[in-house]
């Protein structure tokens, strides 16, 4: 299932990580590890955010997806069941018409 994460860092965590030069290393892994569709990094909320869609197969992937955000940036993280325009097509065309 094509999902969105939305992982906010933790700025003290991301700061030393910055700091040690940690955080090019840490961000390289998690996109190593997604293999995302699209990874976009913004500010958002006041914090460091980025925003990676990726194919989730098993619902059971999400520990080993996400604890990475948790453990090493203490971050929030949120994941999203997405669409995108061709999904969406596909979808309501197999609503029932009348």
């Amino acid at each position: 299932m094509r999902t969105l994460l939305r992982a906010r860092l933790d700025t003290p965590t991301a700061n030393e990580a910055i700091r040690n030069g940690t955080m090019g290393a840490a961000i390289r892994d998690v996109l190593e590890q997604f293999r995302p569709e699209a990874a976009y990094f913004t500010c958002m909320d006041g914090g460091r955010t980025c925003f990676l869609v990726f194919d989730m197969r098993e619902s059971s992937e999400m520990p080993a997806l996400v604890e990475r955000f948790f453990l090493d940036m203490e971050a929030e993280v949120e994941l999203h069941p997405v669409m995108n325009a061709d999904d969406l097509r596909e979808g309501l065309e197999a609503l029932p018409r009348g």
